[in-house]
């Protein structure tokens, strides 16, 4: 009866703490406190967040994220110009004293400038120095083979979970 217990009750922590998970993808899970401060911070002023709105830009993240996974893949997270960007803008963001180096928000800051950086010089690598009137396809089918390549999982109830909350 005593393991009938432990089993329930660790289905429970198991089920709590995916459902702190908007997504995930090859298995490392995108919290919703991830989520959301990427979202907010780029649609400040929307007052309103239906699940369509939360579903497109989920999209988008994942997409954005699949980029960087592939640009670590190639190992341009260790590149010696890549990780000089990384220790100065970390300085920059420390000599403007808006946030202090242990918090949220600059955790938060940093991944996304890494991360951006990353997105940015694979991006240039596959599809930016193609021809312009391909880069679109380009871009697209990068896009498909990634989402094949890479497990992607989207937590549907924890999107209409944060939909109510906005």
């Amino acid at each position: 009866m005593r393991k009938a217990y432990c089993i329930l009750i660790l289905c429970f922590f198991i089920k709590g703490a995916f459902a702190q998970n908007v997504a995930t993808i090859n298995g490392k899970p995108i919290s919703n406190k991830e989520f959301l401060w990427f979202y907010k911070k780029n649609h400040k002023g929307n007052s309103t967040t239906s699940v369509k709105d939360l579903e497109d830009y989920l999209n988008q993240y994942i997409n954005f994220k699949l980029k960087v996974l592939d640009a670590r893949g190639m190992g341009l997270d260790t590149d010696t110009a890549y990780l000089a960007e990384m220790k100065n803008y970390e300085s920059a963001l420390d000599a403007q004293k808006r946030t202090s180096k242990t918090s949220q928000a600059h955790k938060m800051m940093m991944n996304e400038y890494r991360d951006a950086a990353l997105m940015f010089n694979v991006s240039e690598i596959k599809v930016w120095n193609k021809p312009i009137d391909d880069q679109e396809r380009i871009e697209k089918d990068w896009i498909d083979t990634l989402r094949k390549k890479y497990s992607v999982k989207i937590n549907q109830n924890e999107i209409r979970k944060l939909a109510k909350l906005d």
